[in-house]
């Protein structure tokens, strides 16, 4: 007697649909485990991740340099590795050492003035009490200082407390801030030597996520870090070296102080002006008309140099649009601080390549592919 095939067809369904289910659980499964792992590692590292950030763009940037230098020393690649690092350390640390040195002689200056009476406040000008909201009280508090400090003083403690803790917990935060940056110097200097493999990994990831155009975005990438380091910070660097020459030339009060606020005004897209014009209106106010005019004419083009080497040395070498890395610069430094000074502009870049391949053909697309060179070997 035939069987009848419609009874057997559902037996025969689940029999094949059964291992399409298990196959697809134990997918779900595979993906949840890796999933797991890459969160728990993400929250391992993630206390880190400012420091190896910055410790990846310091190793980007400077790569050539370090390449070059150890060249130079013989293939001494270890020896380059720890003479970029120590530069990079004394870089930083110089400046900052002054400007503690400076700030604790004046302190310490003002406190002497301040116990033998010699410390004055100078009796306010009346104009002030003209200033809208706030000038009665800025006034009435100028004028009991001038008249007698040590009350003056006593009256504002709890206002002068108050401030004095914010002021120490901005500077406590400033100073985490700095040692880990001078910690991502320190790992920086250990990923020299592995420079060159630690770029390949990183072509051959983007390559099996994205074929060549991912190997082409992690050029650009490398690119955008090494034309923003030369054209700001190489900038910053300089007008701020200038910027202590000249002013060590004519004696003017604090020179480390002056460049170091300039090398940071730089670097955050500010400008030098903030720090310079208080200079020049100091050098007509108290030297002959001769050296006044003469540090002028030395600052100004310190002014705006930056405006006309950054533009040419943010863009060379790159297809994205200047204006893209710029805006990506300064978007960057306003959104995330220091550190967006690089991300800003990498994620412009990318982002700006990928709309340019989604909106063009394959053909026209394969002309914008970046195309900036691989890290150099360390061999």
């Amino acid at each position: 007697m035939d069987r009848d095939p419609s009874r057997t067809s559902p037996v025969r369904d689940d029999s094949v649909g059964r291992p399409s289910i298990e196959a697809k659980i134990t997918e779900i499964a595979r993906i949840g485990i890796v999933g797991l792992f890459a969160y728990w590692s993400l929250t391992l590292v993630a206390p880190f991740a400012i420091i190896l950030i910055w410790a990846a763009i310091l190793a980007v940037a400077l790569y050539p340099a370090y390449f070059a230098l150890a060249v130079m020393l013989g293939q001494r690649f270890r020896l380059a590795a720890a003479l970029i690092t120590l530069i990079c350390l004394v870089i930083i640390v110089g400046p900052l050492a002054a400007i503690a040195v400076s700030f604790a002689d004046g302190v310490q200056a003002a406190l002497g003035r301040l116990d033998d009476g010699s410390l004055l406040v100078p009796v306010p000008p009346e104009s002030i009490r003209h200033w809208p909201l706030v000038g009665e009280r800025i006034h009435a508090g100028w004028s009991m200082a001038s008249d007698n400090l040590e009350a003056a003083l006593r009256h504002f403690e709890p206002s002068l407390l108050q401030a004095g803790s914010q002021v120490l917990g901005k500077l406590a935060s400033i100073g985490i801030d700095l040692l880990g940056f001078v910690v991502s110097v320190l790992v920086a200097g250990f990923l020299f030597r592995s420079g060159a493999r630690l770029a390949e990994t990183a072509e051959s990831l983007a390559d099996k996520v994205g074929g060549n155009r991912g190997i082409g975005f992690v050029r650009l990438a490398v690119a955008t870090i090494r034309n923003v380091a030369r054209g700001i910070i190489g900038v910053a660097l300089l007008q701020a070296f200038l910027c202590a020459i000249v002013l060590h030339l004519f004696k003017v009060p604090a020179p480390g102080a002056i460049a170091f606020m300039v090398l940071i005004l730089c670097i955050v897209q500010i400008g030098p002006a903030l720090a310079l014009l208080p200079v020049m209106i100091w050098a007509w106010l108290q030297l002959d008309f001769g050296p006044a005019l003469l540090l002028t004419l030395l600052l100004m083009p310190l002014l705006i140099i930056d405006n006309v080497m950054k533009p040419i040395l943010v863009a060379r070498g790159l297809s994205t649009p200047t204006l893209v890395i710029l805006l990506g610069v300064l978007g960057g430094t306003l959104s995330y601080g220091l550190i967006g000074l690089f991300l800003g502009p990498i994620i412009l870049s990318v982002f700006h390549d990928l709309l340019m391949i989604w909106m063009r053909p394959d053909t026209a697309a394969e002309k914008t592919m970046p195309s900036a060179s691989k890290l150099p070997r360390a061999t």
